[in-house]
């Protein structure tokens, strides 16, 4: 049973990272018409943002070790730690949510800076068009990346009050033998408001009552006046917002490196075509449930009857749901049926 109850959270923390990148995804496919493929690329910019606040936070300087005494030595310092003290140290250690202040309005100008220099010129052009061209965006975007912070996973430290386990066995009856990284269970909560703030947003607002209209009918809802290319700027610097926050929490679970948004992005595409493409609800559905087919799949109990099933799983659900519903669990009639 524990073994059970582990890898429904190993699903769940793992299916929240795919649902984040998917929501965004799908948020740029269902306003824009946009099939996104730099859209990994904004989830690696923003993990890398922590590590620039980290490495600015980090700066120090070299000063005499006075513990050693039969030879002058030296070690680094931050300058935070020097300037003040204990509350230095801890704006380090929390350098990771303090990451979060910098990547929100970082996001949101690259966003609109991708939409406005490069996105909008594209809007009427075939998928394959887009693709080529957001594929070559990324692959800059990793190269920048590579170049100014080197080609090896950099790793994060969570903060230290949150760096141990949590008895989740007892919250649930399940004895105390049953612990749960803390941090993983913080990135779930927090992608579960993510998503929850966006359903919000474009539920219970005006704003996002005019993009969902405009998601159905663009051309109806620009006829009634609405700047409604002024609007799709916006969600697509949202879309931008949510792949960055979800990059910068991810960090310590797995350092950063230039070709982590790569990675990820094919998943996020598959589960964004098996919740049903334009479609919000599948795409949160569809990336906790093939997070946690593909944490059970991982067991070795699994893999020694289904050698290699932990590599293709999501790949055979996605086939085997396309092939029986081809919009996908939630997608709108006539989408990916022609």
């Amino acid at each position: 049973m524990d073994a059970i109850f582990i890898q429904i959270l190993n699903g769940l923390d793992k299916g929240a990272a795919y649902a984040l990148i998917a929501l965004g995804l799908t948020l740029a496919f269902g306003t824009l018409g946009i099939v996104n493929f730099a859209h990994g690329a904004l989830f690696m910019l923003g993990a890398f943002c922590a590590v620039a606040v980290n490495k600015v936070l980090s700066i120090s300087q070299k000063v005499r070790d006075p513990s050693i005494k039969f030879f002058e030595a030296y070690k680094e310092i931050p300058y935070l730690e020097i300037w003040w003290g204990d509350i230095g140290t801890a704006i380090i250690n929390w350098s990771v949510p303090i990451s979060i202040l910098i990547a929100i309005p970082f996001m949101v100008l690259v966003g609109i800076a991708m939409e406005r220099g490069l996105i909008r010129f594209f809007y009427k052009r075939t998928h394959a068009e887009q693709i080529l061209v957001t594929f070559g965006l990324a692959i800059v975007l990793q190269e920048i990346v590579k170049h100014y912070f080197g080609a090896n996973p950099i790793p994060q430290s969570t903060p230290d009050i949150v760096s141990g386990s949590a008895a989740v066995g007892m919250i649930f009856g399940l004895g105390d033998t049953l612990h749960y990284p803390l941090w993983r269970l913080i990135y779930l909560m927090f992608s579960v408001f993510i998503i929850g703030c966006v359903f919000a947003f474009l539920q219970f607002t005006t704003y996002g009552m005019v993009v969902r209209a405009g998601m159905a009918d663009r051309d109806t809802v620009g006829l009634l006046g609405i700047n409604i290319q002024r609007r799709f700027t916006i969600v697509f610097a949202l879309a931008a917002v949510v792949a960055g926050l979800a990059g910068v929490m991810y960090t310590p679970i797995v350092p950063p490196d230039y070709h982590m948004g790569m990675e990820l992005l094919v998943l996020s595409f598959v589960v964004v075509v098996v919740g049903g493409m334009g479609s919000l609800p599948g795409a949160v559905a569809a990336g906790f449930l093939l997070g946690v087919l593909e944490s059970f799949s991982s067991m070795n109990a699994v893999k020694q009857v289904f050698p290699g099933i932990d590599q293709i799983i999501i790949y055979l659900v996605a086939v085997a749901i396309l092939l029986l519903r081809p919009r996908g669990l939630l997608g709108r009639k006539g989408v990916m049926e022609d």
